[in-house]
């Protein structure tokens, strides 16, 4: 089915865009979850929470590219779980997720000055990650927007690990640059 034609399921609320949505985005979903959680049965907890979200989200909102809005929806969600658990084990030293690695430059705030800086943040990663290579661009979405593995990326790619390192490390300090540049 087409992502048009479960999207108008989900207009129409009908329930089989639920079944629709779970066997095209499963696997990909849960991949996404996993990436972030490292643990099958949150991944599982996440992934169902997604078809609800979904569902609840769906209208009023219309996406145009539906991988994408369930990638963000699972992000979110598996993001969220993992602060909550981080907020309980108070003083639990818990693995760096990628997301983090980012964290040094790019604030996450919620005052309406922060929106708005965050609005232009967003601006500028776009434009940043617009001017990369194609091989440079899938390094670094795979490890900051989906949170795949170095040994993962460096797989999927035909890569060294050694070589992902590197080149993740380069574009993190030439987002740096360019952030700083720009004033974001």
């Amino acid at each position: 089915m087409q992502d048009a034609d479960i999207v108008e399921l989900y207009w129409a609320r009908d329930q089989r865009a639920v079944t629709a949505t779970y066997e095209k985005y499963y696997s990909y979903c849960r991949r996404i979850a996993l990436n972030v959680l490292r643990s099958e049965e949150d991944a599982e907890e996440c992934v169902n929470d997604v078809w609800y979200s979904a569902w609840e989200s769906i209208p009023p909102a219309r996406p145009e590219l539906l991988s994408a809005y369930l990638a963000k929806i699972t992000r979110n969600l598996a993001l969220k779980r993992v602060r909550d658990e981080s907020r309980q084990k108070r003083g639990g030293e818990a693995e760096k997720l990628p997301f983090e690695e980012l964290a040094d430059f790019i604030a996450d705030g919620t005052s309406v000055e922060e929106t708005a800086e965050a609005s232009e943040l967003g601006a500028a990663l776009n434009r940043f990650l617009a001017e990369l290579p194609e091989e440079q661009r899938k390094i670094f979405v795979r490890r900051y927007w989906y949170g795949d593995s170095i040994e993962d990326i460096a797989a999927r790619g035909g890569f060294t690990e050694s070589k992902v390192k590197m080149t993740l490390s380069r574009l993190r300090d030439k987002l740096r640059d360019r952030l700083r540049g720009e004033g974001v």
